[in-house]
This record gives C-alpha cells, structure tokens and sequence, in this order.
C-alpha cells in the first residue's frame, strides 16, 4: 500500500515531498534574490502549481518527483501547452505560464537539483500587445486642470493633480508614484525612482511637476513624515491605487473621455508626446525603466498611426478617399 502524499500549502494539492522542497527554496530564491514582487511570486506559483497538476492527470494521479521532472521529454511540455490552448487560454496567458515553467527549470539547473534541456526547445506562444493608448496633449492638460476642480476637500484636489501631473510629466508607473516618500518628493531637477526588479534610474523634473507636488503638500492637513508616504488618503495613510483609479474614472465620465484613459495612459502619454517632439527612443527606455527596447518601441505604432491620422484628415487626396 502506498503511503499518502501529502498537500503541499503552496499549491493546493498533493505533491511529492522532494518536489515540494524544491519548489520552497525556489519561492525564496524569487523573493530574496530576484526580489519578485508578491504578484509576481503569486502568479509564477500557481502557474507552477497548475503545470504540476496537468502532469499528476496526465500520469493517471500520480503526482510527479523530482526525478520524473528530470526525465520529461519536449512532448510532455507541449502536450501542456495544447491542453492550454484548448482550454481557451491566449497567447499572453500561455506565454506567462511557460515563463513561470522555465525560470523554475532553470533555477533547478543552476542550482544543480537537476538538468532538463527539453523545456528550452519549446517556442513562446505569440503574443499580440495592445498599442499603449495615449491622451492627447490637450486632452491631459484639460485633466490635469479638471482634477483640482469642484472638490468638497480642496487639498484632495491638488492630491490628485500633482499625482497625475507626476505620471504625466515623469512618466511613472501608479505603484511607483504611490510608492514615494515625502523625502523623495519631487522638488528638485530630479527624482530618483525604484521600478520594477528594485532598479533605481533618475527622471527629470518639469517645474510643473515640482508646483503641483509643493501645492499638494502645502495644503495636505497632516504631517507628512520624512520616511512615510507622500501620497496619502483621507484618514492619513498612504493613498490606494484603487482611489486613484476611481478618481480617474470619475474625471473622464465628466469630460466624456474614453476608458483607456486611465493612470497608465498618462504614462503612455509621456512616452508618445517625447516621441512626436523628436525624443531619442533609448533615452525614453531609460525614463520608462524597461528592460526592453521592444517593449518601447510599441510607442513608434502609435506616434506613426497617430501621423497616418493626421494624413487622412488634413491631405486633400486623401480626404477624396
């Protein structure tokens, strides 16, 4: 009689025990080392999770070892990735799982637990990325007024333009904004920011961005510690990025904006408008904090279908169809 496997707690379902201490050492390896946001941790985890369960199906319920990880062939993973495919998964959500899938292969590689090339042979799902979807100049300067406009809190008002005004005018992600100290507050000529995988890079400082941020700070009702948030909500502690978003949906219903403006499409925004007045594409990476050029690059779709719109509406051939 076989002995009971026990639930691994990080899965949700039965795992072998060796396989379930590989996967410990390599959920701290992604947090102390590759310092992997808990999203990411979450998201590579269930991946992980899933793939295991596929395989524990596919054996007719046994649960794999770390040894029947080591001998699975090419076949195996795309077999995995066909029930995927079938499963109604996209090219995105495939991708990302993969993903999940090799980085735990290679870290069992490195850390010399246990060799299987066959994973590396798969291709990456394609994947078709949304063009960013930008504001117009116009259209973020009229929201960046409209926001400090008709607040019962008139400090809340200029919460939400100088953060607004700081995505726009450095280009930042939400969480990095919402993650600033009131040390770090954007007074100066620049600002130093922590993105993603703990990468610090340096932004330049619009004197727009520096008035917002002191108007908001000078108006704030509460004392604002060096070490504590800069941005915070109405009880004092640090602002929600689920406020702001409302605060944005709340402003495009008023000024009949699209939903695709949102925080991040100020962000594009700042990426785009660079562009158009001639800015250096790998400079602007810099400013984004991405790792890729590609993942920049996106910007050139939009700028170029943005000129080909502009064509359409001004050229008199074209406008003759």
């Amino acid at each position: 009689m076989t002995e009971p496997v026990p639930i691994a707690p990080s899965l949700g379902f039965s795992a072998k025990p060796d396989v379930q201490d590989v996967l410990a050492h390599w959920r701290r390896w992604m947090e102390s080392e590759k310092a992997v946001s808990r999203h990411t941790l979450s998201a590579y985890t269930a991946d992980v999770g899933e793939f295991l369960r596929f395989l524990t199906e596919f054996r007719g319920g046994s649960p794999p070892s770390l040894n029947d990880l080591g001998d699975l062939k090419a076949a195996d993973f795309r077999a995995w990735m066909s029930r995927l495919a079938m499963d109604g998964l996209v090219g995105a959500s495939r991708a990302r799982k993969l993903a999940a899938v090799r980085n735990l292969f290679r870290w069992l590689d490195r850390s010399g637990r246990l060799h299987n090339p066959a994973v590396a042979t798969l291709a990456t799902p394609k994947v078709k990325r949304p063009a960013p979807r930008p504001l117009t100049e116009i259209d973020a300067d009229r929201l960046l007024e409209e926001a400090e406009r008709d607040r019962e809190e008139p400090w809340i008002g200029k919460r939400d333009r100088a953060l607004f005004t700081l995505l726009y005018g450095c280009g930042l992600r939400i969480s990095e904004a919402l993650g600033l100290a009131r040390k770090d507050a954007p007074l100066g000529d620049t600002l130093r920011v922590t993105g993603k995988g703990r990468k610090d890079r340096m932004i330049p400082v619009l004197p727009a961005v520096t008035d917002a941020v002191r108007a908001y700070i000078e108006s704030c009702p509460f004392t604002l510690a060096p070490d504590g948030p800069l941005f915070v909500g109405t009880r004092g502690g640090r602002l929600n990025a689920s406020v702001a978003q409302h605060q944005m949906q709340k402003l495009r219903a008023l000024m009949g904006m699209p939903d695709s403006a949102t925080p991040h499409a100020l962000r594009h925004s700042f990426a785009t408008h660079l562009l158009a007045d001639g800015g250096d594409l790998r400079a602007i990476q810099d400013l984004l904090g991405h790792a890729s050029l590609s993942t920049t690059q996106r910007y050139t779709d939009v700028e170029n279908e943005q000129l080909m719109n502009v064509y359409r509406n001004a050229h008199p051939r074209a406008r003759k169809g």
